[in-house]
């Protein structure tokens, strides 16, 4: 029987490291999300980003924009926050109403107050190994690994999801390690050949219950970045938990998993930002 990994507890146990740096030296931060249209998940994500933010002594403000916004007015947005001194960093909520092109929005963007590691230049710090503002959810399945000794160098690791955002920044960090790595998404033939060979799986395809405990190796690693809900209202992972927990040697649930400490990662990077600009060493967090 695998062990639960408690996202929650970790991502505690970061916050209270973030609001002491930020006590110890002086810090006034201010994150300020851009969401563009009306979607129930920007709202949720709103009130979880202030309520975390909070925890390490930060400020948190939206800018609300309509759904049919224009691209060049939302880039008038990010240049004015980009501008204001009193900003440490900012978010913008994807995806974004069509036409909005995203690469875009991710140029206008300051690189120093780039909360989510989305502009051309962190993307092209992170490639070189210099993880200053890596992406938040790669960052918090690295975290996640690290806090229950998963061991990178020379394993075999499984990403399934190539995505911008997840997969291919993370398939990067696990290279930065020296991790054997697997990049599998929806075009992929065969899934469970691959999956069964990784000492360390993660899966962020959307799809309910995709990964089953046959398709897993023995004692494997298994970090689920999926949250799929269901027709009940209900949070499911691409893992079925309960078969993958007894054949794994860690698992993390949804809810209660990554999400946690993405949000985490955030703030940390909210941090970072701020001494970033300050030109001090974004590393001391």
């Amino acid at each position: 029987m695998g062990r639960v990994i408690d996202g929650r507890k970790i991502a505690a146990g970061l916050k209270d490291r973030l609001r002491a740096f930020v006590e110890e030296n002086g810090l006034d931060l201010t994150v300020v999300g851009v969401v563009a249209g009306g979607r129930d998940a920007d709202r949720v994500y709103v009130r979880m980003r202030e309520r975390a933010a909070a925890e390490v002594g930060a400020s948190s403000r939206n800018v609300f924009l309509p759904p049919d916004v224009s691209q060049g007015e939302l880039l008038d947005v990010i240049k004015g926050l980009n501008e204001d001194d009193g900003v440490d960093g900012i978010i913008v909520h994807f995806p974004l109403p069509p036409p909005i092109d995203r690469a875009a929005v991710a140029h206008a963007l300051s690189p120093v107050k780039d909360v989510d590691g989305i502009t051309p230049f962190n993307r092209g710090r992170l490639f070189s190994g210099d993880e200053v503002l890596p992406p938040a959810t790669p960052a918090a399945v690295v975290y996640m690994l690290n806090a229950v000794g998963a061991v990178f160098e020379g394993r075999e690791v499984v990403v399934v999801n190539h995505s911008e955002v997840v997969g291919k920044p993370l398939a990067v960090m696990l290279l930065n390690r020296n991790a054997t790595v697997h990049v599998c998404h929806v075009y992929t033939r065969d899934l469970a050949r691959w999956t069964k060979e990784a000492e360390v799986l993660v899966t962020g395809a959307g799809v309910p219950d995709l990964i089953k405990p046959g398709m897993i190796r023995e004692g494997a690693v298994v970090v689920d970045v999926a949250m799929n809900r269901l027709a009940d209202g209900s949070l499911r992972g691409d893992v079925e938990f309960d078969g993958v927990l007894a054949r794994a040697s860690y698992v993390t649930p949804v809810p209660g998993g990554v999400g946690p400490v993405t949000n985490a990662m955030l703030l940390r990077n909210l941090v970072r930002c701020a001494l970033l600009r300050r030109g001090e060493d974004p590393l001391a967090v």
